[in-house]
């Protein structure tokens, strides 16, 4: 569905504005430069953003928060220091959280204080390299306290580029 340009700058803007609420102020512009490209549903709602023809992020219609890509979480990842926006896991367990296994909370050594549950976060090795994204199970200090349980169900491992 083709909209014109007012409409687009409208959407980048609420884009934006809903990426700077869910991550931290800035990760609107960080996620949605203004050469992106807005898929839309049926509805004419923005459903999916690309960068470059790549999926940045997806809006997910229940709540209207977004699910990052790999890519979402690269961009997030440069612009953010460590620890922010992340949970680290050991790195022992990076090959397999890479083929988009869940991660348990005895594998967790640090986690951004600001993670409660049911957010969308980036994971990352003790070496700070890119494993996955997905959403978190548990708060950070859940991940730490816990040695049972699934912290952050995966949603894409850094080896399968959607």
């Amino acid at each position: 569905m083709q909209k014109d340009s007012r409409d687009i700058t409208t959407f980048l803007n609420y884009l934006r504005t809903i990426a700077d609420f869910q991550f931290v102020i800035n990760a609107g512009e960080i996620l949605f430069p203004d050469n992106i490209k807005i898929l839309y549903s049926k509805t004419g709602k923005p459903r999916q953003v690309f960068l470059n023809g790549e999926r940045v992020a997806t809006i997910r219609p229940k709540d209207g928060l977004f699910t990052l890509s790999i890519l979402g979480a690269e961009l997030l990842k440069e612009h953010f220091s460590y620890p922010s926006l992340r949970v680290v896991v050991m790195n022992e367990v990076s090959e397999f959280i890479s083929d988009g296994k869940n991660v348990f909370a005895k594998h967790v050594i640090a986690a951004d204080q600001n993670i409660k549950g049911e957010e969308e976060v980036i994971v990352v090795n003790e070496d700070d390299l890119l494993l996955g994204t997905g959403r978190s199970v548990l708060s950070a200090e859940e991940m730490l306290l816990f040695d049972i349980g699934v912290a952050v169900n995966i949603r894409y491992g850094s080896k399968k580029r959607f």
